[in-house]
């Protein structure tokens, strides 16, 4: 499935599996469709990440797989060549940037100050990923908005069910759950029912956000 920002847009939650291994992947990505999420990253310093990227595109149609913690446009091309329908990354690299927009491939790169948030969005990122959010704050993006009102934010880092419909009513375009629900304690445990809960909880607060504001 390739990346479909429409459908994003939609539910703009992207989640991150950091240290997730093959003999969890199935159980994590039930889950994941059970919560109602469909766009899951799998970080490049996970373990045979890009094996598990190919394997999750194969075997997960429902899913709209990408590549996370991309730092270099090698890095970029081997999770293209596994199957990556996006690409996020902790920093802005105008190769990585160049390479995506050649490739027509959605990039999420990370970005803090007005100066760099202008500069990824201008070599043409998909949104920009505000990295660590929660060291700003939700009123960061209403701040940031303010000037850079065309420019689409994605708030990662602290967000949970208790402080999303700040994030998004600030002005933030779409967030990230990562650490916090897909624990490796959790994956390795297999407590896909309680990954489930939290999905579903996370979810249903951007949901209501939605239909309230429509």
């Amino acid at each position: 499935m390739s990346f479909d920002l429409h459908r994003f847009e939609s539910a703009p939650v992207i989640g991150i599996l950091r240290g997730v291994k093959e003999e969890s992947l199935q159980g994590v990505a039930d889950a994941t469709l059970a919560g109602g999420l469909r766009f899951l990253e799998i970080t490049l310093n996970t373990p045979d990440s890009y094996h598990l990227i190919k394997k999750a595109t194969a075997q997960y149609t429902d899913l709209t797989i990408g590549a996370g913690t991309v730092l270099s446009v090698e890095e970029a091309k081997m999770a293209l060549d596994s199957g990556a329908q996006f690409i996020v990354a902790p920093d802005f690299e105008e190769k990585v940037a160049a390479f995506c927009v050649e490739n027509k491939l959605a990039y999420f790169p990370g970005a803090l100050t007005p100066t760099e948030i202008q500069k990824a969005w201008k070599s043409g990122a998909t949104m920009v990923k505000v990295f660590p959010a929660s060291q700003m704050g939700p009123d960061y993006f209403k701040q940031v908005k303010g000037p850079f009102d065309k420019v689409k934010l994605m708030a990662v880092g602290g967000v949970n069910p208790g402080n999303i419909k700040k994030y998004l009513g600030a002005g933030a375009d779409a967030v990230a759950l990562g650490g916090s629900i897909y624990s490796v304690e959790r994956m390795e445990n297999g407590s896909f029912s309680d990954i489930q809960k939290d999905i579903e909880e996370f979810m249903f607060e951007v949901k209501t956000f939605y239909s309230n504001i429509s």
